[in-house]
Formats: structure tokens, C-alpha cells, sequence
């Protein structure tokens, strides 16, 4: 199982690495969808997630680099003052637009493995002149930053791609303020299906299978002694999205498109941590309490 994660852990970090150097090299970013085929298409998974009131004052490169499913930070509830986490930042949009709502007297970190992208975001931040911004190398299993200190952690289509989401939501959990907030865009299956069928639509749309299924999202953050747990649906992906990639898989799409219908989505999880807890350590802040 830990060879598993390792080969997964290094072939995400190869693709983004890839994405990123293609972002500095000016010939745009590709890992997901049609743009991960050279598909001259438009992308129904990383297409139209920003609006151009967003963008406009952006480097273009953080735009290019941007490889998610959603638009995180325009459905989080983001506050002047507060600190936001990115778990996975890639070419760091979400962090800079983050870095906008919390002002001055607020932070934005980014936390990426990916030396490629943290150099990208890191030129991002510097032609952008923003200054309450900074990016961290690490895993999002293994998050850099001491407990109780964040007020809201985002993520855009980053948490599918780990081999241990249980970890990435204990350490999210430990990170967080209670009452923090846990605002993230993630791929999502609803229900089930033929586990073939799963494992090709999960390449089409994340790259690397893992997409969690609604209920098993909502156990595994419930686990981690999250609360208030909602999935909203952003953003369903249709059988014809993905006809092409099936077709190349060898798969008959018009078999299985009853199966596929309706069931991928890009979708925005919230939770919560509880403002107190009798039963939790994360929960103490004082110098004495959790001695």
C-alpha cells in the first residue's frame, strides 16, 4: 500500500511539475480532460470556473496554471483579517484572490509539493505585488503549519488525488481554528458503478483515480470530527464530456452512458470544526490544557 502511495504521490507531482513548465515556457497548461489529450476543445472541467472581474488584475500565468474543478474562493465565505490555507495552490489564483478578501491584516498560505509550481506561484505573487501571500513546500498529508492556526482551509480538485484522504482531513481538522472552516472544490461520484467504468471516468476528469463517492466524502470528514458537512454540486460532467477519452479506452460509451449519466461532478464540500469539544485535543489552545 505505501509503494501504492508513493507511485501516485510521484506521478502527481510529475504532471503538475510538467503543467507548470509548460505555464513559464508560455505554451499554456495541460493535465486533466481534453487539455491533458492536446484536445483543442474547450475543457468541461477546468474551463469558465473564473470570472474575468476575478482574473483581470491577475498574472495571466496564474490563470493558465490554474487546473481545478471549481472556483473555491468565490463560494467560500471569506472574511477581512482571517487566514486561509490552499491546500495544493498549484500556480497560486486561488491564493492570490484569497489574499484580496482577507486584506492586509489578513494571510493567505499555499502549500504545494511541487517545486515547479511553488517557483510559478511565487513569481505570480511577486508580479502581482501582493504581500499577505505565502507558499510552503510540503504534502497536504503533512501540513507544515501548527494547530489551531488557520480559519479557513480551501482546495480546488486536489484532495482526489492523494491515496490517504482520511490523513489530508485529520491534519485539515488539526490545522484548523474551531469554528474553522473547511471550503473546498473536489471531484465527486454519486453512487455507484462498474468499478472499469469508475476507474476510466476518474482518469478523464482527475488525472489519477480517487475520486471519493458523496457518502464516503461525508463519513470520511465526519470521522475526522468535522461537522455542518454539505456537498454542493457546481458543475456535473455529461457521457458526452467524456466520449472521446471513453472511445479511446476501448469502452462503448453508448452502453454505458445510463451508468455514467449524472454521476461526476465537480462539487463544493463544506464543513466545520466545532467551536468546543470535551473530547477533542485539537479543540485546546491553552499553555496547560493538553499537557
Amino acid at each position: 500500500m505505501e509503494s501504492d502511495s508513493t507511485s501516485i504521490k510521484e506521478v502527481v507531482r510529475e504532471k503538475y511539475g510538467q503543467a507548470a513548465l509548460r505555464v513559464t515556457a508560455g505554451v499554456g497548461s495541460a493535465c486533466c480532460g481534453a487539455s491533458a489529450r492536446g484536445d483543442s476543445s474547450v475543457d468541461p472541467i477546468t474551463s469558465n470556473l473564473y470570472g474575468s472581474d476575478q482574473t483581470s488584475e491577475l498574472p495571466q500565468e496564474a490563470v493558465l496554471a490554474s487546473l481545478g474543478c471549481g472556483n473555491p474562493t468565490a463560494l467560500a465565505a471569506l472574511h477581512p483579517g482571517e487566514i486561509v490555507l490552499d491546500l495544493g495552490s498549484g500556480g497560486g489564483i486561488d491564493v492570490l484572490l484569497s489574499s484580496r478578501r482577507v486584506g492586509p491584516t489578513g494571510k493567505a498560505y499555499g502549500l504545494d509539493m511541487t517545486d515547479e509550481m511553488l517557483a510559478l506561484a511565487r513569481e505570480n505573487q511577486r508580479k502581482a505585488g501582493v504581500h499577505n501571500v505565502e507558499f510552503l513546500k510540503g504534502e497536504i498529508e503533512n501540513i507544515p503549519l501548527p494547530d489551531n492556526s488557520v480559519d479557513v482551509i480551501i482546495s480546488n480538485c486536489v484532495i482526489n488525488l492523494s491515496s490517504d484522504k482520511d490523513k489530508v482531513l485529520r491534519e485539515a481538522f488539526r490545522v484548523l481554528k474551531p469554528g474553522g472552516r473547511f471550503a473546498v472544490s473536489d471531484v465527486v461520484v454519486l453512487g455507484d458503478m462498474p468499478e472499469p467504468v469508475r476507474r476510466s471516468m476518474e482518469l478523464w476528469v482527475g488525472c489519477i483515480a480517487g475520486a471519493l463517492r458523496d457518502y464516503e466524502y461525508i463519513a470520511k470528514l465526519a470521522k475526522a470530527g468535522f461537522d455542518s458537512i454539505d456537498i454542493e454540486p457546481t458543475r456535473v460532467y455529461g457521457i458526452e464530456d467524456a466520449r472521446q477519452f471513453l472511445a479511446g479506452e476501448g469502452i462503448d460509451v453508448d452502453a454505458i452512458s445510463k451508468e455514467v449519466a449524472g454521476k461526476f461532478m465537480g462539487a463544493f464540500i463544506r464543513a466545520q470544526k466545532p467551536s468546543s469539544s470535551t473530547n477533542s485535543r485539537e479543540s485546546c489552545c491553552g499553555p496547560t490544557c493538553c499537557s
